[in-house]
């Protein structure tokens, strides 16, 4: 697989399958265009906050979202989420080994929203 994540590790083809095959998650990523709270994607789609968070992880773990965490003075540090793609490309290469290639764009959108709020 040609993925890049932040950590270093490629995460399985079968987690990005699996977390594009449920409804859920797929509910939750095209939510996540902008960086959005946990209570606000439950709430969004109807999902009990327990079942966002498990689903957020599930994502997270597949590498198809990132968090961020924003510092409030006196208040509760609140966690946003947003996807790190804007494509998948899943390819059978000529080793009949599959390939997956995700488009990054959004990530670069993240790391720029880190940067501006970090000034």
């Amino acid at each position: 697989m040609s993925l890049d994540c932040p950590n270093g590790e490629t995460p399985p083809l079968a987690a990005i399958i699996d977390a594009l095959d449920d409804p859920g998650c797929r509910a939750i990523i095209a939510l996540l265009e902008t960086p959005q709270t946990a209570r606000e994607i439950a709430d969004e789609t109807d999902l009990p906050l327990s079942t966002a968070y498990r689903k957020l992880d599930r994502l997270r773990d597949a590498a198809l979202i990132a968090e961020t965490t924003e510092r409030h003075r006196g208040r509760h540090d609140s966690t946003r989420y947003v996807a790190t793609f804007d494509r998948i490309d899943i390819e059978l290469d000529d080793d009949h080994e599959f390939s997956v290639d995700l488009g990054r764009a959004a990530t670069q959108s993240l790391e720029l929203r880190e940067r501006l709020r970090q000034q």
